[in-house]
């Protein structure tokens, strides 16, 4: 990781304050609204308390300041995942960008930037026009109005750097910023057959088989790999022809996966650290206590509930009790908000989430549900994928930070594993690892265009984890793998990687590393074809597939 250098500065009051009670009703100056919006300081940062004096609700608080912005470049961060979207732009005054947003001036090469400190109590969004900057601050429970009682909410604190030395070490100083106790991990590396299985036809051989590969392409390297035992191992699930596995998550199937116990024996005998996903959100059942409503052919679980947060300890003790080593959850924030990342805009949450309590934001309970997990696992590691990673930070060791990539189209893992690398990369080891998904190799897909990515992120350090179907094994395919993840597992080059062309793409294709300056070639003859993409574009291809 390039240094950080000391960037922040001291973050005045806001010159406006309005706050909004009803999620659709209007905004007035708190003292209207008989709410009371603090002020302290916390360092050079600003921290934000809500209360409210008369016990109404509290929708949002919007802070504005002052400020000229001309000929920038602005960027900014995700709700939870990015979708292959985020890149650099000109000033679009009514998009918000989640969490953290930069502003760089083409003119003088200064680049100035916002955010928030991670595990705060409000989802927070920011918006830059010509005249200032706002900072929205969602602190609704579900789609409801949060009832604070008695008790001053912590909703955020504002941190803001400046400097000179270039975008990527800004954007790298902001992160570290905000985040002052990522959990710390060695270098993550390992297999599941999720791009080429999708949750279909396989059974624990299969699993014990891809782990024997696994630890024949690492040889005797002392870092050991994970490998992962992905969706389908349990009953009623994709494998059953249903839309998505559910809880409980008890046992595995009774044919392929009869003793969840034995298979993370079996993996660890290869000389490779067991791993398994489960989705801790969705029950196949109506609960007796927590449903959230009916989803996805199952029940969501409400994590504001506490018989939510026993069931989901209850599950994480259960699995690493299994002596899995690595736990990956998944789906919650499609569970608990409704939306998928690329649906929220300003409004994280579905009008149609109302959760069992409104007594604490939507943030401060993925907190606690994230917490949950946390505490759960005692040493395995945790990595989530379709958790809000600003919430999470400091609960999960590693985070995927992008959607799905693909095993059947190169364009998807084009767009989603190469963006979302570039542009949260600064997060790598600063809030979590970043995990950017898997490099597949499979017949539907070109090796020589996956065995670049599996190149790239070798070299940045960041979570490796490949798919690799047994029939497209070659020693070609083989010999790249092994050096991949080797130097995976080594940390990577030195320094790791930074993008160089993410002003002019999407996809940047120049990156800069210790040993020089790399060039990736990522499109096909073809070109980007949108047709191809369109409908994993809109629907993330664990639902698409």
């Amino acid at each position: 990781m390039p240094p950080v250098p000391t960037l922040q500065v001291e973050v005045p009051e806001p010159d406006l304050v309005r706050v909004q009670t009803t999620p659709a009703g209007g905004w007035t100056a708190p003292a209207a609204a008989g709410v009371s919006v603090g002020f302290g300081r916390a360092g050079a940062g600003l921290e934000v308390t809500v209360a409210a004096l008369t016990g109404t609700g509290v929708s949002r608080i919007h802070l504005r300041w002052r400020r000229r912005f001309a000929g920038v470049r602005v960027l900014g961060d995700a709700w939870e995942r990015t979708y292959g979207d985020t890149a650099w732009q000109g000033l679009r005054p009514e998009q918000v960008f989640p969490w953290m947003v930069l502003a760089h001036d083409l003119v003088t090469g200064h680049t100035w930037g916002a955010g928030v400190d991670v595990r705060a109590g409000s989802f927070a969004g920011w918006t830059v026009d010509p005249d200032g900057v706002s900072l929205w601050l969602d602190v609704r429970a579900g789609a409801d109005p949060v009832h604070l009682g008695e008790r001053n909410l912590n909703a955020a604190v504002i941190r803001w750097v400046a400097g000179t030395q270039g975008p990527y070490p800004t954007q790298c100083a902001l992160a570290a910023a905000v985040c002052h106790d990522p959990l710390p991990v060695g270098p993550l590396v390992g297999c599941n057959n999720w791009y080429y299985a999708y949750g279909r036809g396989f059974d624990a051989s299969a699993v014990v088989r891809d782990a024997r590969t696994l630890a024949d392409l690492v040889g005797d390297h002392p870092v050991r790999p994970f490998g992962v035992v992905d969706d389908g191992w349990t009953m009623d699930g994709i494998a059953d022809g249903r839309r998505a596995s559910g809880g409980p998550w008890d046992v595995g199937r009774p044919v392929e996966f009869p003793d969840m116990a034995e298979v993370a024996a079996a993996i660890a005998a290869e000389g490779v650290r067991p791993g398994i996903w489960f989705r801790p959100l969705l029950a196949r059942q109506a609960p007796d206590a927590g449903g959230l409503r009916p989803w996805e052919g199952g029940w969501a679980l409400d994590p504001s509930h506490p018989a939510t947060l026993e069931t989901v300890a209850a599950d994480v003790t259960r699995i690493q009790g299994w002596g899995f080593e690595l736990i990956k959850h998944d789906f919650s924030s499609f569970e608990a908000l409704g939306r998928w990342g690329f649906q929220m805009g300003p409004r994280p949450a579905a009008e149609d989430v109302h959760p069992w309590d409104t007594g604490r934001t939507t943030a401060e309970v993925l907190v606690d549900f994230y917490r949950t997990i946390r505490v759960a696992a005692t040493d395995a590691v945790v990595l989530g994928c379709n958790v809000v990673g600003h919430l999470a930070a400091g609960l999960v060791e590693a985070q995927r930070t992008g959607d799905d990539t693909s095993g059947r189209v190169w364009e998807r893992t084009r767009r989603m594993g190469v963006n979302t690398l570039a542009f949260r990369l600064a997060q790598h080891r600063r809030f979590f690892a970043v995990d950017a998904d898997c490099v597949a190799s499979t017949p539907e897909t070109d090796w020589a265009m996956n065995r670049q990515l599996l190149d790239l992120i070798a070299r940045s350090g960041t979570a490796l984890f490949v798919s690799v179907d047994p029939a497209t094994r070659s020693n070609a395919v083989d010999a790249d793998l092994a050096a991949a993840l080797r130097l995976a597992l080594d940390g990577g080059t030195p320094g790791g990687v930074e993008p160089l062309d993410w002003f002019d793409t999407t996809t940047p294709q120049r990156w800069r590393s210790a040993s020089g300056d790399v060039e990736y070639h990522w499109f096909e003859a073809v070109g980007a074809d949108p047709f191809d993409l369109t409908d994993a574009a809109e629907v993330p291809e664990e639902v698409a597939g």
